[in-house]
């Protein structure tokens, strides 16, 4: 399967929407201190300040997500545990994203989002269960072995009748 290239193509784009995420909140922050914009009474730098700082948090985000995903395409293995809720929380972002992305900007946007879905939930469907489901697979195949070797397939062999 083509689960590496997958991986690394949805690591690339990640990394190339932390930066538009970035450079797009810096340049919001210069707008709103420039036109002196307030909303309900906060200061403009604060808000220049806020989106700064949210901008810079949620390109680190999708850059952290993006180190998952190169070092799952890496080691060719699962991210396991809290990177692989990490994943799924930036596929049900990226979403959402999409979702507002309609209304607000616009189809292409919308299709954007969508193939940025598109790979998550296809990197994480394709590395599946990881060394858990793989463990748990063996597990299962022992245990019917075992079953097996009690209890032939064919069932226990008859037993004599006994005439009272």
């Amino acid at each position: 399967m083509a689960r590496r290239p997958v991986a690394l193509a949805a690591a690339v784009v990640l990394i190339l929407e932390a930066f538009g995420i970035v450079l797009l909140n810096w340049i919001l922050s210069i707008v709103v201190d420039r036109q002196q914009m307030s909303l309900a009474g906060l200061q403009p730098r604060a808000m220049s300040t806020g989106s700064w700082v949210g901008g810079i948090l949620f390109g680190l985000y999708l850059l952290f997500c993006a180190g998952v995903l190169l070092r799952s395409a890496l080691r060719d293995r699962a991210p396991g545990g809290f990177t692989r809720i990490a994943l799924i929380s930036c596929a049900v972002v990226h979403g959402m994203l999409g979702a507002f992305a309609i209304g607000l900007v616009g189809w292409v946007a919308f299709l954007a989002m969508m193939v940025v879905l598109g790979l998550l939930v296809l990197t994480l469907m394709a590395y599946g269960e990881g060394a858990t489901g793989e463990a748990r697979g063996n597990a299962e195949n022992r245990n019917a072995e075992n079953r097996n070797a009690e209890n032939p397939p064919n069932g226990a062999p008859p037993v004599a009748p006994t005439s009272a």
